[in-house]
């Protein structure tokens, strides 16, 4: 067997430059670069084999400011790319490593592919304790990248460096599969990154994982088509998976030969353009009158590639039909079986070809229900051209902020958020005009992804305008990644909505009974003690600029659409930053969510608060019976 003499780390490189994902015949580098910061514990290994071999390989190498937001920027490049392509991630031992861990939660989470290589302890424990080592007294091979375990779909640490032979080939594979990817984590003790071996030439050839697309059970799919026949208002709830699946031609036309209405989640927005004449606009907690209600009365729900988080079902009580029954068109098992439903375990576009299929002849919802439901449709198109139009107000209202970016940025162009009240607005507010218009965070709703997401939207797709919504709470917390931006030169407009707070969680504070305690950027006050003393005031401009931005404030909305306009023709890195009302919000459109209220408490606005919550508690649905066919009742 022929052999080549190389360290684990650049083994480990060789390797992943040669992997390939397949998907439809479209081929593609899985892992087209390396993110990294380095420290002792991976500058020696994975940072000399990247200086060394990163060209040769095509293995670009990036540095960001911080490791939760490179991978952030690998979660983000990753859904932009269907999960056919990652980055993988780099870091030193110790907190460096520990940083990534909140990018591996929403990553996986989110069920997108990342690959991280956190730098680890010595394996032969002669440097013990080594710099930021954590000792443990009772298991001496503990170290803190054990905590990636319960937030990765893959986990294992090399400590000998034929482990590498058996370790690889297993998280790439993970990375492929649509129902089990998420963050993988191969955990690299620093003496063993500079470990040589003989490595046989075949580990380093070429290798194409095909992305699978599982078909479904032809007997499900009969048992599915019943239910669907016999519904009198059946409806479609569109997840994220629609959209990785490719599958957004695929669900318009299902939906247009049949009638059946679709309502959107978070990932799933943009499955269909906002002006489908079958798209009912967002579901759920935060979302609108025509959705919420056709879900109220719904008797079977073909729910497709989503989790069914509680922003979908408004903590069980959107679907309030006694005999509602379901049906999960999900790759992975776990999804498909929710809220009791029909499990259709399949890859999105094959179960709805499959669906339709099976449905030949149907002539669909009758035509009262089609009526009933494009009236809805319509006055919530209505609903939501009045918040995002112009109120006249100084400063102007988010809603009106949202209608005015959406406008002036127009096709072409991808919006990105993550936390605070603006993922609610855009999910009502924003119009899609294609799947890769729309990308909001919101299975972990991190605050800090934005910035990241941005870079990785624009690694993805060079050629499209990215636009980052961000809140001043959010944008405090990871603003860092504005430097990245810079160096790489990217093209990134980021728009700071300006309200001095974590306004979204004051907002449900309030809501809650309580008055504003704590989410305002205030001043400790020294009467108080408590920081409810004057605002303090953040110069953003003068803090984007710092970073290498180019930086304006915008009062207006007239100011906001020449800042826009402007930021699209030079390019660069631009930084708008909107003040806004905080007085006029976006309303609630028959939602809720289930924040529980304290049962005890002195204060009367939390007695009645608590009064009302009782009540909204009595609407949920706390069991919903297994979906069965005729022929099995």
């Amino acid at each position: 067997m022929n052999t080549v003499r190389l360290t684990v780390a650049q083994a480990a490189l060789k390797f992943l430059a040669a992997q390939y994902s397949e998907r439809d015949g479209a081929r593609q580098r899985l892992i087209p670069g390396v993110w990294g910061i380095f420290g002792h514990g991976n500058v020696a290994g994975l940072g000399q084999a990247l200086e060394e071999y990163g060209d040769e390989l095509n293995l670009p190498t990036y540095r960001p400011q911080n490791e939760q937001g490179m991978v952030h920027v690998a979660a983000a490049f990753a859904r932009h790319k269907n999960r056919l392509q990652t980055f993988a991630c780099t870091a030193s031992i110790g907190p460096g490593s520990l940083n990534m861990l909140t990018g591996a939660a929403l990553a996986t989470v989110n069920r997108l592919p990342v690959l991280l290589l956190p730098s680890d302890i010595f394996a032969n424990r002669i440097p013990d304790p080594v710099l930021q080592q954590l000792e443990h007294p009772l298991e001496h091979d503990l170290s803190v990248n054990d905590c990636f375990r319960p937030v990765s779909r893959f986990y294992t640490r090399i400590s000998r460096p034929e482990q590498l032979l058996s370790a690889l080939p297993e998280a790439v594979r993970v990375l492929t599969d649509p129902a089990e990817t998420g963050a993988v984590v191969v955990s690299l003790p620093e003496d063993v990154q500079t470990e040589a071996y003989d490595w046989p030439e075949s580990f380093f050839a070429e290798r194409v994982w095909r992305v699978r697309r599982p078909p479904p059970e032809l007997e499900v799919v009969q048992q599915a088509a019943e239910l669907l026949r016999n519904a009198q208002r059946p409806l479609i709830v569109s997840g994220g998976g629609v959209i990785y699946s490719g599958a957004d031609r695929h669900l318009a036309g299902f939906a247009e030969a049949f009638g059946i209405p679709v309502v959107e989640s978070q990932a799933g927005k943009g499955s269909l353009v906002w002006d489908h004449p079958q798209n009912a606009g967002p579901v759920g907690s935060i979302g609108g009158s025509a959705a919420n209600r056709l879900a109220r009365e719904a008797d079977v729900v073909l729910a497709v590639g989503t989790r069914l988080g509680d922003f979908v079902t408004a903590s069980k009580t959107a679907f309030q039909n006694p005999e509602v029954q379901f049906i999960g068109l999900n790759v992975v098992p776990m999804d498909a079986a929710k809220l009791g439903a029909l499990s259709l375990v399949s890859d999105a576009r094959e179960g709805l070809n499959a669906l339709q299929a099976a449905l030949e002849g149907w002539a669909g919802t009758a035509s009262a229900t089609r009526t009933a439901a494009s009236d809805l449709i319509t006055e919530w198109h209505g609903l939501v051209d009045a918040q995002r139009a112009d109120t006249g107000s100084t400063p102007p209202a988010q809603g009106a902020v949202i209608g005015t970016v959406n406008s002036v940025t127009g096709e072409n162009t991808t919006v990105i958020c993550a936390a605070g009240s603006m993922p609610g607005d855009l999910l009502r507010l924003w119009r899609p005009t294609d799947s890769k218009s729309y990308h909001v965070e919101y299975g972990f709703s991190c605050m800090g992804y934005e910035i990241p997401a941005g870079i990785g939207v624009a690694l993805a797709q060079p050629d499209r305008r990215v636009v980052v919504m961000i809140g001043d709470g959010s944008y405090l917390m990871m603003n860092s990644e504005i430097v990245t931006a810079v160096a790489e030169n990217l093209n990134l407009t980021v728009v700071l909505v300006d309200n001095r707070a974590y306004m979204s969680i004051r907002g449900l504070q309030m809501e809650c009974g309580s008055p504003s305690f704590n989410n305002e950027l205030r001043h400790r006050n020294p009467e108080t003690g408590r920081t409810d003393g004057p605002v303090v005031n953040v110069d953003f401009v003068m803090h984007a600029r710092g970073m290498g931005a180019q930086a304006v404030r915008a009062e207006t909305l007239e100011e906001l659409q020449t800042a826009l306009e402007n930021a699209g023709q030079q390019g660069g890195v631009q930084v708008i930053v909107v003040p806004v009302n905080l007085r006029e919000r976006v309303p609630g459109f028959d939602s809720w969510w289930d924040v529980p209220i304290a049962e005890v408490s002195e204060q009367e606005q939390v007695r009645q608060t608590r009064e009302h919550y009782e009540e909204k508690v009595g609407a949920q649905r706390a069991y919903f019976a297994p979906t069965r066919s005729k022929q099995e009742v």
